[in-house]
């Protein structure tokens, strides 16, 4: 395989992004690079009132997140060592457009492709979907206190933005390949078929990329 694999799972709040991505990590013993979520002291503020801790909500999780992007570069990829994510950066800019006024946007947009500049890109996409009652499910079963508030409106916003914004990154990325899984069809936390039939799928395309 001549490119070090990195590859980035994506998807609306409560998909299983994070759980995917261990059992990915486990399988192919990748390093596991989480998303700081739980540590961000404005998310519980921001569900409870999206106007008023969006800028702040939107830009703790950029800075958090380029540094971790900078670290892993430096410390894995460089070095030759394979990462799975349970995001990619790009979902900024999902978030950020759907939340921010207009001024902060711009104003957001011209920090994020600053930062953003010379970070390593996925060599891999894993593109979860889910319908909106499958996602309320999920959030509910891992029961965050902070997502206890969170907008059905809102939540299924990001559904629609997530499917654009995956369409929109193909056409940009073409080199990128996104695979998409459907968490209303698949249970690859409870259903080892599930997860097999995923695994191959990833298998097939790290194989095609180092062709």
């Amino acid at each position: 395989m001549s490119e070090t694999p990195f590859i980035a799972v994506e998807g609306p709040i409560g998909v299983g992004k994070t759980s995917l991505s261990k059992a990915i990590a486990n399988h192919y013993q990748f390093h596991l690079l989480r998303e700081i979520v739980d540590e961000n002291p404005f998310l519980s503020h921001f569900y409870e009132d999206i106007g008023e801790w969006s800028f702040q909500t939107e830009m703790f999780f950029l800075c958090n997140r380029y540094k971790q992007l900078e670290d892993i570069s430096k410390k894995y990829l460089s070095n030759q060592q394979a990462v799975v994510a349970d995001y990619h950066i790009f979902k900024n800019l999902i978030f950020s457009k759907r939340t921010l006024k207009t001024e902060q946007y711009k104003k957001y947009l011209q920090i994020y492709h600053i930062l953003t500049s010379d970070m390593p890109q996925p060599s891999l996409i894993i593109y979860l979907t889910a319908s909106l009652e499958t996602l309320l499910k999920r959030i509910s079963l891992r029961g965050r206190d902070f997502e206890k508030n969170i907008d059905k409106h809102y939540l299924q916003q990001l559904i629609f933005d997530y499917e654009e914004a995956m369409k929109n990154h193909q056409k940009d990325y073409p080199n990128i390949p996104i695979i998409k899984f459907d968490g209303d069809q698949l249970d690859f936390v409870l259903n080892k078929q599930d997860l097999t039939f995923i695994i191959k799928q990833v298998d097939q395309a790290l194989s095609s990329k180092g062709e």
